[in-house]
């Protein structure tokens, strides 16, 4: 069968390397892929635009059998509806299934509607509205732009002040476009942070191995949000009891909920969770695999990725069979000097063939494009260097022996991925 994977990114990379690997596919394309995914699949030009129809025409055309969706964005703006209407297979949440990634504030209403565990909040769509309900609650408080910020519009503001900076950074100066037309307030959870992600198909709901990544830019959990600068799976500190604890508490109530409102969700669910004494409560949600986090739970999946998906959507999740490895994955991401703020492009990178030639480590691209003689950076994070290992610490030594072979300009990593991890293992 052929296979299309839509993104460019570390987790489109991640995707397209594992559905490589199944026996069943002869061919994987990716749009528009980058430097690394070329490796593994064709990487062709076609637009995604809003109406979706030249992505639509080009898998009619090239006879795909599966489209994989991997970012948020098309699928909040409905490629799933629009390729389900053409008689089109995909996989991902349709457009009102993806509002719970695309509207922070449906989420957090969804959530309180169905009695899922989460902060208290606020949701306004006038600043001095959102002004006038920070000085009233006080700090700390998170501050976020409700609609799709690419991980970036959330401000977690320790006095007021930074909370009313935050609101007039998201609504006034726009500095996230009409993903700030809106802006939620919410309690500022503590705890430890844990990622909890499951396969959906509109009636069961499969978990994935867990994982945990690190969003800050600096060591220590210091510095500006990220993307995600590394992860790790699984997460300690989801053993079966917390496990149990989310299926019961969180999944199941929203599943039904919104299946109560008319909302069948099939695809992949990704949780942000907060885990204290109390138990876990909900940060986020997204409508698709977590980056990186997918470079983490793929290498650790050993069933087949294109079973898994073609379960769920055929609604034959409750019988599907996954099967993990039982090592540990870790993955420190490369960024660009600068990054999140402005970063160079077009930097050569060298190292990375031996590098990829370690045992049990795979470099997976996410800003790279090849060029005669190598690859150049293209964006802000680069690579995600993940290794497999016995344990935790192994994978973490393996993870950045590989990094320190790798060079470019004003490179930039997290020199503590797995701190978390390592410090409740110790214990």
């Amino acid at each position: 069968m052929k296979v299309l994977v839509v993104g460019g990114g570390g987790r489109e990379h991640a995707f397209a390397w594992k559905i490589a690997q199944s026996e069943r596919v002869d061919r994987v394309y990716a749009v528009p892929g980058n430097g690394g995914i070329a490796d593994v699949a064709e990487c062709c030009d076609v637009p995604v635009a809003a109406d979706f129809a030249e992505l639509a025409e080009f898998v009619e055309r090239e006879r795909i059998d599966l489209t994989v969706v991997g970012p948020e964005a098309p699928l909040v703006d409905g490629v799933v509806d629009v390729f389900q209407k053409r008689g089109l297979p995909i996989f991902g949440p349709d457009r009102r299934a993806a509002q719970l990634e695309g509207s922070k504030a449906f989420a957090k209403q969804i959530m309180d509607r169905c009695g899922v565990p989460t902060g208290r909040f606020g949701v306004f769509d006038r600043p001095e509205d959102a002004r006038a309900y920070i000085r009233d609650v006080g700090a700390p408080i998170v501050v976020k732009a409700d609609g799709l910020a690419a991980g970036k519009g959330v401000f977690v503001c320790g006095s007021v002040e930074d909370a009313i900076d935050a609101v007039g950074l998201i609504m006034d100066r726009r500095a996230f476009g009409e993903a700030g037309d809106s802006v939620l307030i919410e309690e500022c959870l503590t705890g430890e942070e844990a990622s909890f992600t499951l396969v959906c198909d509109g009636k069961t709901a499969l978990p994935l191995a867990s994982s945990q990544d690190h969003k800050p830019a600096l060591d220590g959990d210091l510095g500006p949000n990220t993307g995600g600068m590394g992860a790790y799976s699984p997460a300690p500190v989801v053993d079966e009891s917390l496990k149990a604890q989310v299926m019961e508490s969180i999944v199941a109530p929203l599943m039904a909920g919104m299946a109560h409102e008319g909302i069948v969700y099939r695809g992949i669910l990704y949780i942000g969770l907060m885990i204290d004494e109390s138990g876990p409560k909900v940060l986020e949600f997204n409508c698709r695999l977590g980056d990186p986090e997918a470079q983490v739970i793929l290498p650790r999946l050993s069933s087949d990725l294109v079973d898994l998906i073609q379960a769920a959507q055929e609604g034959r999740l409750e019988s599907a069979h996954v099967e993990w490895r039982p090592e540990p994955c870790v993955c420190v991401v490369l960024a660009s000097g600068g990054y999140p703020a402005e970063y160079d492009r077009g930097c050569p990178i060298h190292g990375l063939e031996s590098a990829s030639s370690r045992p049990d480590v795979t470099v997976f691209h996410a800003a790279t494009a090849q060029v005669e003689g190598g690859y150049v950076t293209t964006g802000g994070r680069v690579l995600g260097v993940t290794a497999l290992g016995p344990s935790i610490a192994e994978a973490v030594r393996r993870a950045y022996a590989a990094v320190d072979g790798i060079r470019f300009e004003n490179a930039h990593w997290r020199r503590d991925i797995a701190h978390r991890a390592l410090a409740r293992l110790a214990h």
